[in-house]
């Protein structure tokens, strides 16, 4: 039995906690299993939301195709299952016949998002969601998806790819690659690796990197015929270019383009996502006055199939 004298007033606000912490873009690999001094678990909870991009970009530079596939996964530490409230977008749209304001100059805040589709784990409660965009649960332990969408309307590639081979003389080829951030300049891509198919007659390539280049590696893989060049970071707005000279072991015959590419790109983006779905506030049901669990949110953007045709 408790005594109802110690119990904390509970009003419509005093019910809830709310805010979110940020932790830096490195720690969407860190481990999630923490302890407090003394070995006793450590009350917190994570909000991962985790984009994979599909883009087709033509030899020009248009886009022809685009996609995201994304999830919002949880992952709680928190003891007793608190019920939580996670508000997204107030003017998130779903399905293709929802309008969209979209404000691509920021990669923060909030602004009109369209999914194509969503749907949701089986804890989740829907009753004011379409309401005021707020998803109430009560999250089971561990790892869990709270929300799988998809999304095809259009959107900003955090990348442009575009590249050319041309003949050079009878038996040789340049390939130019060249790789434009267009995201925000506090927001660095990590472990960005670009691969093109070259012809199957060719001997050997030389590459040349833009001037200070640091960072930067690249190879020509001869087992499988393809060029390859690692970037360790690139940072918002920068553009990066790389020359290779190629050559053949037979002259060519006009149908390089036929023969060579597409353009294959991977790249980690933390604390960024393309569709600009964001999280407005996490809410936990307070236990107590001194309830205090740690919250983080974090965003990260991924390859799934970024590809420049010749």
């Amino acid at each position: 039995m408790v005594d109802a004298g110690r119990l904390p007033p509970l009003g419509p606000a005093a019910m809830f906690m709310q805010g979110t912490k940020r932790m830096p873009g490195t720690a969407v690999t860190k481990s999630v299993v923490a302890n407090e001094p003394g070995g006793k678990k450590r009350e917190e909870i994570f909000v991962d939301i985790i984009e994979k991009i599909s883009v087709t970009f033509s030899s020009s530079g248009y886009i022809l195709t685009s996609e995201i596939d994304g999830t919002i996964q949880m992952k709680s530490y928190l003891s007793g299952n608190p019920e939580i409230r996670l508000a997204l977008n107030e003017d998130l749209g779903i399905g293709k016949n929802s309008s969209s304001t979209h404000d691509y100059r920021s990669s923060s805040g909030g602004g009109s998002v369209v999914l194509d589709d969503c749907n949701f784990h089986e804890s989740v409660q829907l009753d004011s969601f379409d309401i005021d965009r707020t998803l109430h649960l009560i999250p089971p332990d561990g790892e869990f998806p709270v929300m799988n969408y998809r999304m095809t309307q259009e959107f900003k590639p955090p990348f442009r790819v575009t590249a050319l081979i041309e003949e050079a003389g009878p038996s040789r080829a340049e390939v130019l690659l060249k790789i434009r951030a267009d995201f925000p300049a506090n927001v660095t891509a990590n472990t960005i690796t670009v691969q093109m198919p070259v012809p199957s007659y060719t001997m050997r390539a030389s590459f040349e990197l833009e001037a200070g280049a640091v960072g930067q590696t690249t190879d020509f893989k001869e087992g499988t015929r393809r060029l390859e060049w690692n970037l360790k970071k690139i940072v918002g707005g920068s553009e990066h270019t790389l020359r290779a000279k190629l050559t053949f072991s037979q002259e060519t015959h006009g149908n390089l383009t036929k023969e060579a590419g597409p353009v294959n790109m991977n790249f980690t983006i933390p604390m960024y996502n393309a569709s600009k779905l964001q999280v407005r506030y996490l809410q936990i049901a307070k236990k107590s006055k001194t309830y205090n669990p740690y919250r983080w949110v974090r965003y990260v953007t991924q390859a799934n199939s970024y590809v420049a045709r010749l």
